[in-house]
């Protein structure tokens, strides 16, 4: 038997925060200016994963190899003086997210992004002060889609797999969320198809989507 729902945990890149088109440019840039030339859409379809796994995914190299350090130091630079400003949240985000807190839930952010660029982005999506927890890719060994964000998020929310629901907007949430043996709800927000989607247990348009239609969604009151 399902348990009550406890804790909710929130991807924050393209879930709460319009942004997964500047991590697309800023990692497209950061290529570039060290003369590599990378395929956007081959990056945009990758945002989501942790650095660790989106460069060898899109150029081979490691990141944890020399050129892979300096490339993902500048990609970190070019986004948080060009592209951070500039970010807006999806509108309802800061609302979905006390309309959980309402129900009694604990509300974690389980993001895949930095600890240095995932507090900027919670305070753009206006949750900063309303998240009980946070976890980033600084907590895990393993980026999404691993589950290793997802447990630690669980941890830091005392809540079991059972009592709790994950909310992203990529495959690579979703995944994370299979690892983890928990449920999954998807955003179309991030860029993905349905069927890119699938495994999710609802799909929603975003934010407001899922805010407007939280009374008959897996976020409903018992």
């Amino acid at each position: 038997m399902q348990r009550p729902l406890k804790a909710v945990l929130f991807d924050v890149d393209g879930t709460l925060v319009d942004s997964n088109e500047a991590h697309t440019r800023a990692w497209v840039k950061a290529f570039w200016e060290y003369g590599l030339t990378v395929d956007p859409v081959v990056v945009r379809r990758s945002i989501g994963m942790g650095g660790d796994k989106l460069m060898p995914a899109v150029s081979g190299i490691q990141q944890d190899s020399s050129l892979g350090k300096l490339i993902a130091k500048r990609r970190a630079e070019i986004f948080k003086r060009e592209m951070l400003p500039r970010l807006k949240p999806f509108s309802g985000a800061k609302a979905l997210v006390a309309a959980i807190k309402d129900r009694g839930c604990s509300a974690v952010a389980a993001s895949s992004a930095k600890e240095a660029e995932l507090k900027p982005l919670l305070a753009i999506a206006g949750v900063d002060s309303l998240m009980d927890a946070k976890t980033s890719s600084d907590d895990a060994e393993e980026s999404k889609p691993d589950a290793d964000i997802i447990e630690a998020a669980l941890e830091r929310a005392h809540a079991d797999r059972s009592e709790a629901i994950m909310i992203g907007d990529t495959p690579y949430d979703i995944e994370a969320a299979r690892r983890a043996g928990m449920d999954a709800i998807a955003f179309r927000s991030g860029g993905w198809r349905d069927a890119d989607l699938d495994g999710a247990i609802a799909i929603y348009d975003g934010p407001w989507d899922l805010l407007a239609r939280i009374d008959e969604s897996p976020l409903r009151r018992p």
